[in-house]
Parts: structure tokens; sequence; C-alpha cells
């Protein structure tokens, strides 16, 4: 069998439901210029752009310029196809073998070859390397050894990686996986040159890829700026000159300055803009299906919030919350309350099942007030919402959420809103643990799987289980269905396990999210991804 099976019931899914909306505007103010280069929006990454170190939107984008791995998600409807891959074969979906495309280099004329996948796995996974979507490389055999639960690491290599040649590596799995060619698209799993193990320190200052763009210069905080590189061997090529990406604090400002003329693109309209977009924009804004999901996560490291009936307590939290009213006043109808922890772009088939939160995601007052005090009442008697205000899109849904949560509860005091200036502040006070209380979570797939929007983010130490929430049953469910073959035998089994989610309240689905964009009248031929990312490399510049 080649491939995967699971993904040939997303895809469709997630094509079907992107066949709808339009995904971009073709119009122009002139001819298109080859070389020109355009600026958009950019958030600071929390951290290093490694691949295997970068689990958030902002650093993602960039990794998706200057990278490309043995799968990619294609653009309008998400559909794992082979990049590098030549071909990935398997007889029982636990032990591969892939060859990777000749004729691929990095940036730097190093060739591609299976070393640079194997090596960079390996390091993705090391204990000692501190990387974020360590996780990912888990499923491998020999993960214990590098990257132990408790201890020092006692190996260096991943023993269910062997290269064959060079242009052909084998991966042994511990278990069956039957869409682990599928998520090979991940970032995670890109291949690196020689150059990132032997001076890492500039490789970091200065990434280098494989991709269609690479790093011209990098101002961590303030710029980074890709050019297109003239000597890239993909079908994807750049249509413009380059993107310098210039980091924003506020969204707001960045959304004057595209209407001044001083940016070209932003790709997160403001909730505070929408009213506005139309008239503002006219043909020149895009609100597009993504598969996001904005949450409110919880700190099970704080007992707290982890003791029994706690569960009744996040559940009435959940029942006061006004998803439609807020949806429909801050957002203007541009997201969508949320009735379970997927997307509705994966589509039936692909697991989205509508309404399985069921009353627990229902505004009642009432049964709010009712599941609170049955469950021990607020930790301390309130509780407080942390967000990163930077963006400008989060300061005043979480305002509304705590006042919906008031007034269910008839105390004004119940739930207050705790603005964190940054986002890489915000998110490395998560990953260090110090969350008191309810923090804002959103969830962007990276890759259309129903298996992506619950394992990453509630399997027991996952790489996105920022709360660290744990259940036996739930990770039972999960190992399972990634072992059966059978598409829709694994969906039901991932829907048992999202039930358990459900009962017990893990997280509070809030809303999905479109993505959106504004640009100048210099660009044409902006879209979004079923990511909500620019597809920076088909934007033509006039």
């Amino acid at each position: 069998m080649r491939g995967g099976t699971h993904a040939r019931w997303v895809v469709g899914a997630v094509a079907v439901a992107l066949a709808a909306t339009a995904c971009g505007s073709e119009s122009s103010g002139g001819s298109a210029d080859a070389g020109a280069v355009l600026s958009a929006s950019w958030g600071d990454p929390q951290n290093p752009l490694e691949p295997a170190n970068t689990n958030e939107v902002q650093g993602g984008k960039v990794l998706d310029m200057i990278f490309r791995g043995l799968k990619r998600y294609d653009p309008e409807t998400g559909a794992a196809e082979d990049m590098l891959a030549e071909s990935i074969e398997t007889s029982d979906s636990q032990n591969f073998t892939i060859k990777i495309k000749d004729g691929w280099t990095f940036s730097n004329g190093e060739k591609v070859t299976a070393r640079s996948f194997v090596d960079a796995w390996n390091y993705g996974a090391g204990l000692k390397n501190n990387q974020r979507n360590a996780y990912f490389f888990g499923y491998i055999e020999g993960y214990d050894k590098v990257h132990p639960e408790s201890g020092e690491q006692t190996a260096d290599k991943l023993s269910g990686l062997k290269v064959v040649d060079d242009l052909t590596f084998t991966v042994k799995l511990t278990q069956k996986f039957s869409t682990f060619p599928d998520t090979l698209g991940y970032n995670a799993y890109a291949p690196l040159p020689r150059a990132f193990f032997e001076d890492h320190d500039a490789w970091i200052a200065k990434p280098i890829g494989n991709g269609p763009y690479l790093v011209d210069s990098y101002t961590k905080g303030s710029q980074i700026s890709l050019r297109r590189w003239e000597e890239y061997p993909g079908d994807d090529k750049a249509r413009n000159g380059g993107v310098d990406l210039k980091v924003y604090t506020d969204n707001n400002t960045a959304y004057t300055d595209l209407l001044a003329g001083n940016l070209d693109l932003v790709d997160d309209v403001p909730a505070s803009q929408l009213k506005n977009v139309k008239n503002d924009l006219g043909d020149r804004y895009l609100n597009t299906p993504a598969g996001i999901l904005q949450t409110l996560a919880f700190p099970y490291y704080d007992k707290a919030w982890d003791k029994p009936g706690m569960e009744k307590v996040r559940t009435g939290l959940s029942r006061a919350i006004n998803r439609k009213q807020i949806t429909e006043t801050i957002f203007h109808k541009t997201r969508t309350p949320a009735t379970d922890w997927t997307s509705p772009v994966l589509g039936k088939d692909g697991g989205f099942q509508d309404g399985l939160c069921g009353d627990a995601c229902t505004y009642d007052p009432e049964e709010a007030k009712k599941l609170v005090k049955e469950g021990g009442g607020l930790p301390g008697g309130r509780v407080t919402i942390t967000f990163n205000a930077d963006t400008g899109s989060h300061k005043d849904w979480v305002e509304a959420v705590c006042n919906s949560i008031n007034n269910a509860l008839d105390n004004e005091r119940a739930c207050t809103a705790s603005p964190i200036g940054t986002f890489a502040d915000f998110r490395s006070r998560i990953t260090q643990r110090k969350m008191s209380g309810p923090f804002r979570a959103g969830w962007q797939m990276d890759y259309p799987l129903i298996q992506n929007f619950l394992q990453p983010l509630y399997y027991t130490n996952a790489s996105s289980n920022d709360g660290k929430w744990s259940n036996e049953k739930f990770d039972d469910l999960v190992d399972r269905a990634n072992r059966e073959s059978d598409p829709a035998k694994a969906i039901e089994l991932f829907q048992q396990a999202e039930e358990v989610v459900r009962d017990t309240m893990a997280a509070i689905p809030l809303w999905y999210q479109n993505g959106s964009a504004g640009w100048s009248e210099r660009l044409s031929g902006v879209k979004l991804n079923p990511f909500s990312v620019p597809v920076y490399n088909e934007i033509k510049v006039s």
C-alpha cells in the first residue's frame, strides 16, 4: 500500500468545504512585476525558526516559505501530495520505505539526501535539543531512548530510522499508524542542511532551507526579509521577488498602515475593523473557511483546576458563554459558535460532528450556576482569562466572554481579563506552566486530519498539550484509532476520544474561525490556504 488511507476521506471533505468560497482575487492595479517585493504583517515567533521547534502560526509562516518536505498540503484542497517524496511504501502501516526525488538542493547548494531527513528527525527527537515538536517523532522506534520520560537520553539516533542510500531511507514505527505518510507535510519533518549542525548559531541567525524563498536578513522583533530563490527546483516557484514580514505588536496598527499605503498585506483583520473592512477595501478583502478553532484551555498542573468536581465547573463556565451573541456582535459572523473540538472544514466524512458538544456548549445561565455550584465553585471565587494583547483581536472577545460569565453567574467579579503584552511572552508563560486560570488557546491545524485536532492537544504529554491534561481512556482510543486502517472505523474511534474531552470539558470550545486577509492595490492573486496562511509564492505584485 502506498501512502495513507484516512487522508483520502479527509482532504476530499476539505476541498468541498473550501470550494463554496472564493479563494482570492486576481484584480490588480497593473501588470505584474516578477521582481517586486511585497510587505506583510507578522508576529514575533516564540522560538528560533527551527522546523522541530516551531509549533505556532507566526514561525510556521516562515517555515512554509523556506522549506519543502516529503509532502505538501495543496493550498486549495488541503490534500497531502508528494513533494520531495518520490514514493512512500508500506505493506503493514508500520514499516515504511521512503524514496526522495533527485535534483533537490538547499539554497546554499548542498544536495538534499536521505541523510538530510534522518539527521533532522534525530535532532528533532533528541531530549537534549529541547525541540517543541519532538513529540511528533514519538511513534518512531527508539524514541524512548533519545527522548525518555525521565532521566538523560541514552541514544542520539532513533533506531527506527535507517539510511539505505542517498535517496532512500526506512522508518520503523512502534505500532501501526496508517496516516503517518500524510503527516509528513508538517514542518517538523523538514530536511536540514549540514550547516544547521556545523554552525548552529549562524544558521539560527539566517536560516537555510530548500523552499521557494531564502532568508536575506532577519532582525528578531523587527523584520525578516525573504527573497525569491532563483534556483529553486520545485514547480511552485515564487511569482514575486520576495516578502518582507514586518513585526506588529498591534494588528490595528498593521491595518492602519495597510489603508495608508505603508503595508501590502494583513492576514488577520482585527475584530474591531470587521464592521468597516468591506467599505475600506472592497474586493481586496478575503474571508474564507479555515481549520482553526478557538478554545479556553486550563492549567491542570494547578491542583485547583484538576480536583474532583472541576469538570462540572468547567462545563458550567462553558454554558455561561453566549457564543451566538459574541460571534455576531464582536466578530460580525466571521466566526461560528463551536459545537465540537475539530473544524467544519473536515466535513462529516473527515470527522467533524456538528453538535457533538451538545448541551455542554449551549448557553444556559441557570444550568451554568447550578453546575459551578455542584462542582465546588470557582477556584478562589473567580476566574481570570489570560490572553496576548498584541494582535488587537482578542481583548474585545475576552471581555465579552467575561461579561457573559458574570451575567450568567450573577456576579460581576466572577471573571476578569488579564492581557499579556506580546504573543512571545504569552507563549513563554504557557510553556513555563505559569498560568493559574483559563487562557486563550487557538488551534490552527497542522494537517487536515481529525487526529491533528485531538492528539497534539489532549494526549498525555503531547507537544501542544499546554494545560497538561491527561486521561488514559482518551489516550487508548487515540492509539486504537491510529492503528486502524479502515478510515470510517478510525474516525469513529477519534470521535469517541472526543467525547471523553467533552465529558470532562478538557477545554472549552468557543468558535470556528475563518481566515481573513486584506491587501493593497499593488497585489493580485491573494489567497489563503486551508490553514488560513497566505499562499505567498502565488501573490503577484504590480
